[in-house]
């Protein structure tokens, strides 16, 4: 739901199965371009008031904009550690350790887009995987990078390494700074954990190394979907650098 996640989901070629218009709305681009994208694939259009629009995205803000889409599909980790393989730049992938909230999914999966990840892993169990409000926060990027959902945590970030990235764990107390990140320029996994709790012991002790993110101000943590991005971000600056 909402204006840019259904126009972006268009144009990666989501199997959307119906489109859905508020009547009476204001149509913009987005508006605009979803309605002919859905036209030229086939794709029904369906005109509904914007209460029966409200009723079916469950009161979610929707801007008189639905698509109506499959469950998400998630690749397995084989395949996203082969993205990453096959990619021009040294592999960068991003994985999450207790992450609850599907709003820092998606953030996080709009950062790990915008500065050139190449995959997103999250446990099946105890995180919050690519939900509706996970997609629209994503503002439809999630189209654009392929997830994994693992059983067990440790098990890929060891998987990881056997396929030669460097396993670097996101935690206050960290041992190096993000500024003195000498690896950056490597193939890397970031690991995140949950702004409560942090990364659990067994998979702070399968990372090859812990990062702490260095603050001026008096806040003792960010939350994930921030600390990914300013990670990430740093990542992409050293990159372009080298």
């Amino acid at each position: 739901m909402g204006r840019n996640a259904v126009a972006e989901a268009l144009r990666a070629k989501v199997p959307v199965t119906a489109l859905y218009v508020a009547i009476g709305i204001e149509a913009d681009e987005r508006v605009t371009e979803a309605v002919r994208l859905a036209g030229n694939r086939g794709i029904s259009l369906v005109e509904v008031s914007r209460a029966e629009l409200d009723r079916m995205t469950g009161g979610l803000p929707n801007q008189g904009l639905a698509a109506q889409v499959p469950p998400f599909r998630y690749v397995d980790l084989p395949d996203v550690l082969a993205v990453a393989d096959e990619a021009s730049a040294p592999a960068l992938l991003v994985a999450v350790d207790g992450v609850t909230d599907p709003r820092n999914i998606g953030a996080l999966i709009r950062s790990a887009v915008a500065f050139g990840a190449h995959g997103l892993v999250v446990p099946a169990r105890r995180a919050a995987g690519v939900t509706a409000a996970a997609w629209r926060t994503s503002a439809g990027t999630a189209a654009r990078l392929p997830v994994a959902q693992v059983t067990n945590l440790v098990r890929a970030l060891r998987d990881a390494k056997e396929a030669g990235l460097f396993v670097v764990g996101l935690d206050g107390r960290g041992t190096t700074s993000l500024d003195d990140l000498e690896v950056a320029d490597q193939p890397l996994m970031v690991v995140l954990g949950s702004e409560g709790s942090g990364l659990s012991r067994l998979v702070t002790e399968t990372c090859d190394l812990t990062v702490a993110i260095p603050m001026a101000g008096p806040a003792e943590s960010l939350n994930a979907s921030v600390a990914g991005a300013v990670t990430l971000a740093e990542i992409a600056r050293v990159r372009r650098a080298g």
